[in-house]
């Protein structure tokens, strides 16, 4: 494998898909783009067109010079998965490494049906996937040491920063926690104790500023391990542990209510603020990992 000529695959171009073709083809990957819907690979073609990146666009994935590594982005269905994973199997040389961007169903399961589930491996990207810098790297229990080690290699050569996961489990660890976090959300707009827009404002005014800067244990670490454990003890038994979804949020869905998509969630969405608010969120997110690389720089002096 040469590393300065790769060539990827993406399968699916929605909206990870399509950052993701943008994240290769701007650190000077040779990437196609492969999606059976002619809408949708148009609406990305014409996104990597206003990026001026250099991106091939395919309804099919054929056999012929075969990349060295293909990212599975299809929707998060298990059995659309497995089957899509099949076909790349089928139409790839052995020795390219095949990676799913699961948010987190089991590696094992998305393996099941591969011939050769030792070249396979989970790499979650998160949203956008051209910006966010860390990827959750998730081995299955087949997948070779040395496929990881070349998966991580080429993950830093496009700038990220892989983060291996020692045992795969359901939602792997960011989606558990983000969960966790939402639950109590839920929970506490559920009892009455906070409204949406004053529960954001203290989340990303509090919380989120600074994990920005600082990691939780981290954090932990700074305001002291036995204040933690004193707060814990008279805290833990008033937080929420449920073990299905909120009713409000089971309400909202039936309701029609799924967020910007919809145009009504916790906010309500139009067309011209949804834009907004993304493209917003892309420009204030490379603020604050420049801030937080630079933070870190400075800790490791």
């Amino acid at each position: 494998m040469q590393d300065d000529a790769l060539h990827a695959v993406v399968v699916g171009a929605g909206t990870m898909g399509t950052t993701l073709a943008k994240l290769m083809a701007t650190q000077g990957v040779n990437v196609i783009v492969v999606d059976t819907n002619p809408r949708v690979l148009e609406t990305s073609r014409l996104s990597m067109r206003e990026s001026a990146a250099a991106v091939g666009f395919v309804s099919e994935l054929t056999a012929g010079k075969s990349p060295d590594f293909v990212i599975e982005s299809v929707t998060e269905d298990v059995a659309v998965k497995q089957k899509v994973i099949a076909q790349i199997e089928t139409s790839v040389a052995d020795s390219t490494i095949i990676m799913t961007n699961t948010s987190g169903i089991p590696i094992d399961e998305l393996a099941a049906n591969m011939r050769l589930p030792q070249r396979f491996l989970g790499t979650h990207f998160f949203n956008p996937a051209d910006i966010v810098p860390t990827v959750e790297v998730v081995p299955g229990s087949h997948t070779k040491a040395s496929v990881v080690d070349m998966a991580c290699r080429w993950l830093k050569q496009l700038g990220k920063r892989p983060a291996i996961l020692n045992t795969c489990v359901p939602g792997f660890v960011a989606n558990r926690i983000q969960h966790a976090v939402m639950r109590e959300c839920l929970a506490l707009l559920e009892r009455g104790v906070v409204e949406p827009e004053a529960l954001d404002d203290i989340v990303q005014y509090s919380i989120g500023v600074r994990m920005a800067l600082n990691g939780p244990l981290c954090q932990r670490d700074l305001n002291g391990l036995d204040t933690h454990l004193n707060i814990a003890r008279y805290l833990y038994p008033d937080l929420d542990a449920r073990d299905k979804p909120a009713a409000l949020l089971e309400d909202y869905v039936v309701q029609g209510r799924l967020g910007a998509k919809a145009g009504r969630g916790f906010y309500r969405w139009s067309d011209e603020s949804r834009a907004q608010q993304q493209a917003q969120e892309r420009e204030s997110l490379q603020r604050i990992i420049d801030i937080a690389t630079q933070h870190a720089k400075g800790n490791a002096s």
